[in-house]
């Protein structure tokens, strides 16, 4: 692993331990020349379904932009950068599971909206005024009716 500080490319592990239920492996290492401490993360490379959006474009999956959208939806919530990435993670799962190949984007974003209201309403409410394009307060108000019940 080459050295953040120096570029050395000799380094050594210091500890390693399992994280994320097993899903990644986080070492500390050392490096061998300038003694600079550093962390690595060693994650399993799954493979995406591919994205069909709404006019029929086909986009390759980004958990990057999943997990911008739900972050933005949590901004100044009480949600975690840690709850961020199990709801990311969830959906990912349940996306993997059904749809190997190809899933819509609107079963991601109904999975995210799902998701998102076991954590937090009003981030839910954030993202579904982003996702099903409220047009005025009235679909705003209707979506928090529904919420009520």
């Amino acid at each position: 692993m080459k050295c953040p500080r120096c570029s050395n490319m000799n380094d050594r592990v210091i500890d390693s331990r399992m994280v994320r239920d097993g899903e990644a492996t986080r070492r500390r290492r050392e490096c061998n020349e300038c003694g600079y401490r550093f962390t690595t993360y060693e994650y399993i490379e799954k493979s995406f379904p591919v994205v069909v959006k709404n006019d029929g474009r086909r986009e390759p999956f980004d958990r990057g932009k999943l997990e911008k959208g739900i972050s933005r939806a949590c901004e100044k919530r009480p949600v975690s950068a840690e709850d961020v990435m199990e709801l990311v993670d969830g959906v990912i799962s349940r996306i993997t599971e059904k749809f190997p190949e190809e899933v819509s984007v609107k079963f991601i974003g109904e999975c995210v909206m799902e998701l998102l209201q076991e954590v937090d309403q009003v981030a839910y409410v954030r993202f579904a005024s982003v996702y099903r394009k409220f047009k005025d307060v009235s679909q705003f108000k209707e979506e928090l009716d529904r919420l009520l019940k």
